[in-house]
């Protein structure tokens, strides 16, 4: 593949984070606004917000505040990789380099949940991340992207579970 490598983004993430939503790898809008899910097609902001309940309209960092009052943290599973476009069907496999989730969680014990943005995240994960700290669950949820066509009631249904404790 000719293209060049794509840098992730970094984690947004606190001392207080309970709750790990973990993404495949931005799109290329996100990358370039550098901001997680701003495609505005995408669903995530709109549902999490519903589901945590703050304004999924306010400017970005109010929006990364929201999710850190809540205890909930943002990362993907990919560093980097190349890809063509945005679609995870476009991901160079050869080309993939994953963040260091062993580092993450040594740093920050409080994360007992991980919830995983659609089935190529969790594949990734499961795939090259291989590890699974005790005390974690980690769960799959419908991707909040325009790309995955089930209706968004029904991913709504789904990821009221990050809304909810313990």
């Amino acid at each position: 593949m000719d293209t060049p490598l794509l840098q992730g983004l970094p984690p947004v993430i606190d001392a207080d984070a309970g709750v790990l939503i973990v993404g495949s790898f931005p799109s290329v809008r996100s990358l370039a606004d550098g901001q997680y899910y701003a495609n505005p097609r995408n669903a995530f902001w709109p549902i999490v917000a519903e589901v945590l309940g703050f304004d999924c309209t306010a400017p970005y960092s109010r929006r990364l505040a929201a999710l850190q009052t809540n205890g909930v943290a943002l990362w993907d599973v990919l560093h980097s990789c190349r890809r063509a476009g945005s679609a995870d069907s476009a991901i160079d496999p050869k080309s993939l380099v994953v963040n260091d989730f062993g580092a993450l969680f040594a740093a920050h014990p409080a994360i007992t949940r991980v919830y995983f943005n659609g089935a190529k995240a969790a594949d990734l994960f499961e795939r090259l991340v291989r590890i699974s700290p005790p005390g974690v669950s980690f769960v799959r949820l419908p991707s909040t992207s325009p790309a995955n066509a089930i209706p968004r009631e029904r991913k709504l249904a789904a990821w009221n579970v990050i809304g909810q404790s313990g």
